[in-house]
């Protein structure tokens, strides 16, 4: 494995997980007897307010299909902020694009795009989307200023084309950040990511993991805690979340995943145990659940064996937008078009148990929607 690479598997999960796929981690499931303890229950005990999740449209998920979305292996700009209007104006009812927009933002809001650039050029959030959003939310009257393209590294941010070129007025930031020199650690040898977490706000869960020299950087922290960014404590006031459409083993990685392990610290040691409870449980806490007031899945291209990574050899056109207030509802729509092209592959034959267990735990805790039956899909070709 190449030294980047591998480095790019650190963040995804850890030396663990860069040795044993997060395949794995994603779909082992330990006995829930034996599962080390969360502090959940602080969060779901501090009040909710109107944008807690799931949002203005519990339960209701609208699917955008487009045959020409991507010409030629490439996501059409043009086509994807066609799909992205329709779907939003279906989503809310409403007949005027920016009418449609401003039930969920204002022009005071300072708004982070959380995207996911993990798989580099070849699946990370497209600009096709990316660009979408931005030129209808400011149709909608929200000054670039006030746009916050994030995640968890900086440096995959830009690898992925997320760059001051391309999206000039925007502020571009990682959780976990470099110098002009390319290293992590400033000139008081303490990490340049530790002025990015927020120690009063944290997911604890009672499992620690110790890490190497070469994994601390991309941790930030060693301990029970991982700490929310500072990206969705204090700097942005809503979060709309732009995540890829791919497989986690027979599990997916897109809204809460996206969001869960994309905005907290010391994620390695979660990956094995505690997969589905941090995808569900983070997304618990204010810093998420009461900022992410729009969820918009790329699934122009998505992968359905590979991921969170990208393997050329995996990738496909779902040709597809989802969008939806509800994470939860949205990812089950997502489940089963990732499990529906698993089976078609020759993947595997059904669902395995088990593998949808984050969607129920969200539901559990009133995030969402997770129950198919009683998820209001629209689904529009375009």
């Amino acid at each position: 494995m190449k030294r980047r690479n591998f480095f790019r598997s650190i963040a995804l999960g850890g030396v663990g997980a860069a040795l044993t796929p997060v395949a794995k981690a994603a779909s082992s499931l330990a006995s829930e007897k034996m599962k080390p303890q969360t502090n959940v229950k602080q969060a779901l005990a501090i009040p909710r307010n109107e944008y807690s999740m799931p949002g203005k449209y519990p339960g209701k998920v609208v699917k955008m299909n487009s045959a020409h979305c991507v010409v030629d292996g490439k996501p059409s700009e043009a086509v994807a902020y066609e799909m992205l209007k329709s779907g939003m104006l279906y989503l809310t009812g409403e007949s005027d694009l920016k009418a449609a927009w401003l039930r969920f933002v204002g022009p005071e809001d300072v708004i982070g795009l959380k995207v996911n650039p993990i798989a580099g050029k070849l699946l990370s959030t497209s600009h096709a989307v990316t660009q979408s959003v931005i030129k209808q939310l400011e149709e909608a009257g929200i000054p670039r200023k006030n746009l916050i393209i994030w995640d968890r590294r900086e440096v995959d941010l830009k690898e992925s084309g997320f760059t001051e070129e391309n999206y000039p007025g925007i502020r571009i930031l990682g959780t976990e950040y470099q110098d002009e020199n390319g290293s992590y650690i400033d000139a008081d040898g303490k990490y340049y990511g530790e002025n990015r977490i927020d120690r009063s706000q944290y997911f604890r869960a009672a499992i620690v993991e110790e890490y190497d020299a070469y994994t601390m950087p991309y941790m930030i922290n060693s301990g029970e805690e991982s700490y929310f960014s500072k990206i969705c404590t204090e700097m942005v006031t809503k979060i709309i979340n732009i995540p890829v459409l791919k497989n986690a083993g027979v599990s997916i990685t897109s809204c809460m995943k996206n969001l869960a392990f994309g905005s907290i610290s010391n994620t390695s040691r979660l990956h094995k145990e505690l997969w589905h409870e941090t995808c569900a449980y983070a997304c618990a806490f204010p810093p998420l659940r009461d900022k992410v007031v729009l969820n918009i899945v790329d699934a122009l291209k998505g992968c359905f064996e590979g991921g969170p990574e990208a393997n050329p050899r995996f990738i496909c056109q779902y040709n597809a937008l989802l969008l939806g207030s509800d994470a939860v509802a949205v990812d089950s729509v997502g489940f089963d078009m990732v499990l529906a092209k698993r089976i078609e592959e020759g993947i595997q034959k059904q669902e395995k148990p088990g593998s949808r267990r984050f969607l129920e735990l969200a539901e559990e805790i009133k995030l969402g929607i997770a129950d198919r039956s009683k998820v209001d899909l629209k689904e529009i070709d375009l």
